[in-house]
């Protein structure tokens, strides 16, 4: 598949870096068309495409939102979205780290559904800190998790193959309003990572027997 991953931020650079292992061909759309981001990948030994927005999505099949949800907003806007699975890996946190943007009755991913209408929108790795993707996506020798909630199950399928091949470890988390808590989940897990103390090297798991 032909994989657009906008911003690069170190989410979107940690995808890049661990998707471009996979036979997929992955482009990095940034402020600068991914030039400067495509440039420090190569320097870490990752070659990936780097692109314009709407070309870079007129061309892919899937599209990563890597971007803050204030900024998601203004892209799904800008491009045309039909018929691509797009991804939002955002937590649309405050500017001030004291709350959610939107929740109880929506989230992030249902409102760039709602913008972008005839995309595929699934809610995937927004509980995998950036800092994961530069150690294996394991803790303790386990694969990390990512809850993967979505309305359209063709897209989903889509996203749980791609989880597993850059390892991790796929939970259907259900419809995209879901969404509602898998955003607040990915709160908490900054909450005890950045102000508990926890530090980056943790992450959610659902367990069962």
């Amino acid at each position: 598949m032909n994989i657009a991953i906008v911003g690069a931020g170190n989410i979107g650079s940690g995808l890049a870096s661990v998707l471009a292992k996979t036979s997929h061909s992955i482009t990095v759309v940034d402020s600068d068309n991914g030039v400067a981001a495509a440039a420090k990948l190569k320097e870490q030994g990752v070659e990936v495409n780097a692109g314009a927005l709407k070309p870079s999505v007129v061309a892919a099949d899937v599209v990563i939102l890597a971007t803050p949800f204030a900024a998601s907003k203004a892209i799904v806007a800008e491009a045309d979205f039909s018929g691509k699975v797009l991804i939002d890996v955002s937590n649309p946190i405050t500017d001030d780290f004291s709350g959610l943007q939107v929740g109880f009755t929506s989230s992030a991913a249902e409102e760039l559904s709602a913008l972008a209408p005839t995309a595929k929108v699934v809610k995937a790795f927004n509980t995998v800190f950036a800092q994961h993707y530069a150690s294996g996506l394991q803790l303790n020798g386990e694969a990390l998790q990512t809850f993967i909630a979505s309305d359209d199950d063709a897209a989903k399928a889509v996203v749980t193959g791609l989880a597993v091949e850059i390892g991790l470890e796929p939970k259907d988390a259900g419809p995209l309003s879901n969404a509602r808590y898998l955003e607040p989940l990915g709160f908490l897990n900054i909450n005890f990572g950045y102000v508990l103390g926890y530090g980056t090297q943790i992450a959610p798991k659902w367990l069962s027997e």
